[in-house]
């Protein structure tokens, strides 16, 4: 049989997300709504301060003209559990993914357990669900629960891949809480309908209600995108958060 080392199996509560790539500024959205009446001299707006057109943004974003916000591009790495990839992935227009892949390469044990600030138990009925603090009791058994199936679902894999089991076969034995890694391509107009519904922000006109981990991914995310358009970021936020 061969004799495999065990890589060390890592206990983590927090998630990653790094802009790798960027073609994003508020001067898109302006050139772009501009072409409507100054045909090839929109391009002048290239050159030009945002700014000082900032007028024009808001315009856009209140009256929902949407596809001036789609001529730009970012690329974010994206890592955190499958199960809040299942969520994210869910965002289909506007957005292209790259998971890594169980088939292709041995999966390592990083795993995720909730932090002590994340709110343990829920109550009410679908759609009017509220969270609350958990227990130190509560907190210490969900803990406990999950590093001990993490533990025997990576050892159950790692002994299939040492009798020689196919990684796509053997991978099934593992949770949901496995982290996992992605590029995540999108548009401002993509991601704001996004953000309007993966985070909780007092200032959206139509509440969403998220689970805390992707919400995690997309506050993330959206400082990114904040730092690159801030005009286009600040409009959003006057405006109800509300994707054009």
């Amino acid at each position: 049989m061969e004799t495999r080392e065990h890589p060390e199996i890592v206990f983590r509560d927090d998630v990653t997300v790094e802009l790798v790539r960027s073609s994003a500024q508020d001067a898109d959205v302006l050139f772009a709504a501009r072409v409507s009446t100054a045909g090839e001299q929109s391009l002048d707006e290239l050159q030009k301060d945002p700014a000082r057109s900032k007028g024009l943004i808001n315009y856009l974003m209140r009256d929902r003209h949407g596809t001036p916000f789609e001529h730009n591009s970012m690329t974010f790495l994206v890592s955190a559990p499958i199960f809040v990839f299942r969520e994210f992935q869910r965002h289909r227009v506007g957005f292209s993914y790259n998971e890594e892949s169980g088939r292709y390469r041995e999966l390592q044990p990083v795993f995720y357990v909730p932090a002590p600030e994340r709110k343990l138990v829920q109550k009410g009925r679908p759609g009017k669900y509220e969270f609350f603090e958990g227990t130190p009791e509560q907190y210490k058994s969900v803990t406990a629960a999950m590093e001990d199936s993490y533990r025997r679902s990576y050892d159950a894999y790692q002994a299939m891949l040492a009798e020689g089991v196919a990684r796509e076969v053997a991978r099934a034995v593992l949770p949901v809480g496995l982290f996992s890694s992605m590029y995540a391509t999108c548009n401002a107009r993509s991601l704001m309908h996004f953000l309007s519904l993966r985070t909780k922000d007092d200032r959206a006109k139509v509440p969403s209600f998220p689970q805390r981990e992707i919400e995690m991914v997309a506050e993330k995310m959206e400082l990114e995108w904040a730092a690159l358009m801030p005009l286009t970021h600040t409009a959003f936020n006057e405006h109800g958060r509300v994707a054009p």
